[in-house]
Order: C-alpha cells, then structure tokens, then sequence
C-alpha cells in the first residue's frame, strides 16, 4: 500500500491515480513515462465447463471460498483477530447486561429506569459493540490487503493500521448505533407488517454496507461518504459479493454440521460402549472447540473475499492471490 501526496488516503501499490479524490502525480522533468497496463478484460472472459457450459454464481462462490482458504493458510494468524473480537464481543456484553441489572432494567413500575435510559443504554452497548468488531475486521481486511500486494502482513501492521482509522471507526460507529437504535424503536412500535418493512430496511441497511471496512481503512472517508462509496462498490460486484458471503457460510456450515454428526455419534457410541462419563465430556469439549473454530474461520474467510471483491470493485484488477480462479468468480454470469 502507498499514501496519495494529496489526500494522504492509502491505495494499492500499482494505482496511478488515488481511489478517494482522482489524484494523479506529476512525472519528474525527463523521467521515463510510467507504462499504464490495462485492466485484465475481465468482462471479455467467458469461462465454461468441458461440456460448454458457463460456470455459475455458486460454483465461484465455491472458488473463492476455496482460494480465501488458501490465503488464510498462509497467514494463519488473521485467525486471531476475529477470535480478539469475539473475546472484546463477549466482555462488552457482559458489562452491559451488568450495568442493565445495575440500573434496575429488568424491575417493573416506578423502580423501572426510564425509557430515555433505556434506550440510552443500548445506543451505549450498540457503539461499543461496533467499534470493536469493525476496530478488528479493518486489522483483519489490512493484512489482507497487504497479502494481496504481495507483502507478508503481520499482527502488528493490522492493528497498526486499524489504530490509524480509530477517527473513521468512531464516526462509523456512532451512525451505525443511531441506525441500530432507531430501527428498534421502530420495530417496537408497529405491527406485524411494519415490522417485516423494518426487516427488510435492515437487510438493505446491511447490504449497503458490505464494502464499509475496506473504504475505512483505505479510503478515509467520512461515515456518510462511506456509505455513498459502499454502494458504488456493490452495485460493481452485486453478484459476487453476496453470493461469495452465503457461499463461504453454507461451506463452513455443512462442513460443521458433518463434523459434529460424525463426532457426536462417535462419542454417544464409544461412551455406551464404555460406560464411561469421561468420553461424553471430552467429545463436547472438542465440539465445541471446533465450532469456536468454525467461526473464526467463517469470518476470516469473508475478510478475505470481502478484500479481493474491494480491490477488484475499485481498480477492476483480479488479486494476484486470486489468479486462477478470480476471472471465474469475478467475470459477469
């Protein structure tokens, strides 16, 4: 990653021109002319199978699950950022449902907390709770960025580069708690089609927002900005972006979900066998651990593509990581 000399925004190494404000720096006096290589035509690619059929969303969605696995093997350390922010996840939530009991939510009549404190509260839970996912998902989406130009990410830069957009974080957060708020005063206000409107605003809300780690952290932008540019990006890569993000989920699901088939039945059987107490407890403490596992993997899985789908959205460059297999799942269905 390099920094415009004008806006100071970060964008890829190769950009010749800033991804925020259109800046493209002037050659020194008799320098060579730097060569502009074309966007691979991705649009020009039309990939089918042996029997001459095209390959469809699902089948790339299955390529870029595949090949965000590989990336993750190779910095098998981004799975500590998502498992950072399920341990900050859980603390906040703890201390909320502390300071809930503190204030005498749970109580009735006129020992209740009122209303404004209420909502107060959660608006409170809401910002933290944001802050801290988004504060690791940009860690996790800038090593992933620097994988894919070639560099080898560390812990360190993540949150290094995560603390530079603390500002930008802040200001995300705090929209996005006055969104999660008011559409739960909405929804507790109206009646059932109401509330399936506020359902449906909500997903629209979500998807509108896909894009909005990556353009914090390379972008610079403000929280309505942001939105403004998350839209573009997904209106570039509607396909792609959702049906990579189900994809990831189902694989990661049906992979789960054979694992603890195959080890609870193990386990039923071996300790009916053996009569032994020791057997059933060993096997769900391994359950369990795999399905800790199963969702770090999940989300570093969906940073991963989330990154690869952002740099191809904004430069319509394919990821060197992604070659191969990014022409498939990127070219048009």
């Amino acid at each position: 990653m390099k920094r415009c000399t004008k806006c100071n925004s970060l964008m890829p190494v190769e950009a010749n021109k800033c991804i925020k404000c259109g800046f493209e720096p002037a050659r020194k006096p008799g320098s060579a002319p730097v060569p502009r290589v074309p966007p691979p035509p991705v649009e020009a690619v039309k990939w089918t199978t042996e029997s001459g059929e095209k390959h469809g969303r699902i089948y790339s969605a299955w390529l870029l699950a595949r090949q965000s696995w590989r990336v993750l093997m190779l910095d098998k350390e981004l799975l500590m950022f998502p498992l950072f922010s399920g341990i900050a996840c859980f603390f906040v939530l703890a201390s909320f449902l502390g300071g809930a009991f503190a204030v005498g939510v749970t109580r009735s009549g006129s020992a209740a907390p009122s209303e404004v404190t209420q909502w107060a509260l959660l608006f409170a839970y809401y910002f933290v709770n944001y802050f801290v996912i988004v504060f690791f998902n940009s860690a996790l989406v800038a090593c992933a960025l620097i994988r894919f130009q070639g560099g080898n990410p560390t812990m360190a830069e993540g949150m290094r580069a995560a603390k530079a957009r603390i500002p930008q974080i802040v200001a995300w957060a705090l929209l996005a708690a006055t969104v999660g708020v008011v559409l739960r005063i909405i929804q507790g206000r109206v009646q059932v089609v109401g509330r399936f409107v506020i359902a449906l605003l909500g997903a629209a809300w979500t998807i509108a927002t896909y894009f909005i780690v990556p353009v914090l952290v390379v972008e610079k932008l403000g929280p309505i900005d942001a939105i403004s540019r998350s839209v573009t990006l997904m209106k570039q890569t509607w396909g792609e972006s959702l049906v990579s993000n189900v994809g990831i989920t189902v694989v990661v699901t049906l992979v789960t979900v054979a694992f603890v088939v195959v080890a609870g039945s193990a386990t039923v059987v071996m300790s009916a066998m053996t009569g032994s107490g020791t057997i059933m407890i060993v096997g769900g403490v391994v359950i369990v651990a795999f399905l800790v596992l199963a969702a770090l993997v999940s989300g570093a899985l969906n940073a991963i593509v989330l990154s690869a789908l952002y740099l191809y959205a904004a430069g319509k460059k394919v990821p060197q990581a992604f070659e191969g297999v990014g022409q498939i799942a990127f070219a048009p269905k």
